[in-house]
């Protein structure tokens, strides 16, 4: 009960020990006839106990958060043919507002309709490439180039049916949601780490022939010097006919990235890079428009390149790249 509840009860109690009529209280203290009645009433019945707030029906005011995330963290029941809570349904299964509901997975940072993706690596070299790649990221050797190599595959020359609208303040760029499709390309890639430079080649196809051509390209591009390529474990790369073209070059070295960890090439984000500047906005007209614009950002992209430095140390990595046991449930 509030001081200032209290205070205008024990003055209505006050003016009517005073003989103040009832139509006149409610005048002089701002309440309804009505409600000066029922607290004369209760003070007459029960004295100073009559004037406190009595206990309200129905489920109270404040609802228990814990239990709301403890209800949220379980599966739904399976008659309900969920696989996850939405406010809605936990709020029903509750029965308390949904709004609540809501307000306490905010709170909590809880989120049922999120859903991401792990996978970790199998491989039993794991701790050895990881070592091996990291290593040649943090220290690379005297007197050589560490280039990561790659393929980005099936990108396609998609042109739109209409041209795009450009940006205005206030208005994003827009462009039409149905598209013509003039065929694929293959982009190789060799990002040298020490300088963010890229030496590449647009190519229709990423069987081994054509990443083999790609390595006499990257080869050719660095005359006499050795060479450190990381690459993943695509069969294309461990064909063969490019492991005895490798064997014939002694200068150059392959160091493979685990499986399921080609994530640890670089060249990945470089990839990344690429498709977000200037080819998922972009508009081709045919598979030699979009070869030639991928051209002409390595141009510009080699103009202005950075090294790429790499930071995590293989302990690091190696603390997260395996699953954790637990003794107790997370919850």
């Amino acid at each position: 009960m509030g001081s200032a509840g209290l205070a205008q009860r024990a003055r209505i109690v006050l003016l009517a020990s005073e003989g103040v009529a009832n139509y006149r209280i409610a005048e002089l203290v701002g309440v309804s006839q009505p409600t000066v009645t029922s607290w004369r009433g209760r003070y007459q019945d029960r004295g100073m106990a009559g004037l406190s707030d009595e206990a309200r029906s129905g489920r109270p005011r404040e609802i228990d958060r814990k239990k709301i995330i403890a209800a949220t963290l379980a599966p739904p029941p399976k008659k309900l043919g969920v696989t996850h809570w939405s406010s809605r349904l936990l709020a029903a299964h509750l029965k308390i507002d949904f709004a609540t509901v809501a307000r306490a997975w905010r709170e909590a940072g809880v989120k049922p309709w999120r859903m991401e993706t792990f996978k970790f690596s199998t491989d039993p070299e794991l701790v050895a490439k990881v070592t091996d790649v990291v290593g040649l990221y943090l220290a690379p050797p005297e007197n050589a180039v560490v280039l990561c190599v790659d393929e980005k595959s099936q990108i396609q020359a998609l042109d739109r049916t209409a041209p795009m609208l450009p940006m205005q303040p206030g208005l994003a760029a827009r462009r039409t949601h149905d598209y013509v499709r003039h065929g694929t390309s293959t982009l190789f890639a060799a990002l040298e780490i020490a300088t963010g430079k890229v030496t590449a080649a647009t190519k229709p196809r990423h069987r081994h022939q054509e990443f083999l051509a790609f390595l006499k390209q990257v080869a050719k591009a660095y005359p006499g010097q050795e060479l450190h390529l990381v690459m993943d474990n695509y069969a294309a790369h461990k064909k063969a006919e490019v492991r005895h073209w490798l064997a014939a070059n002694p200068r150059i070295h392959t160091h493979f990235t685990p499986t399921s960890g080609s994530w640890l090439n670089l060249v990945e984000v470089w990839f990344g890079i690429i498709e977000r500047q200037a080819i998922h906005r972009g508009t081709f007209t045919s598979v030699t428009d979009l070869n030639r614009k991928i051209r002409a950002f390595i141009n510009g992209w080699n103009s202005r390149s950075t090294p790429f430095v790499w930071t995590k140390t293989p302990e690091q990595i190696l603390a997260k790249a395996k699953p954790k046991t637990t003794k107790d449930s997370a919850h």
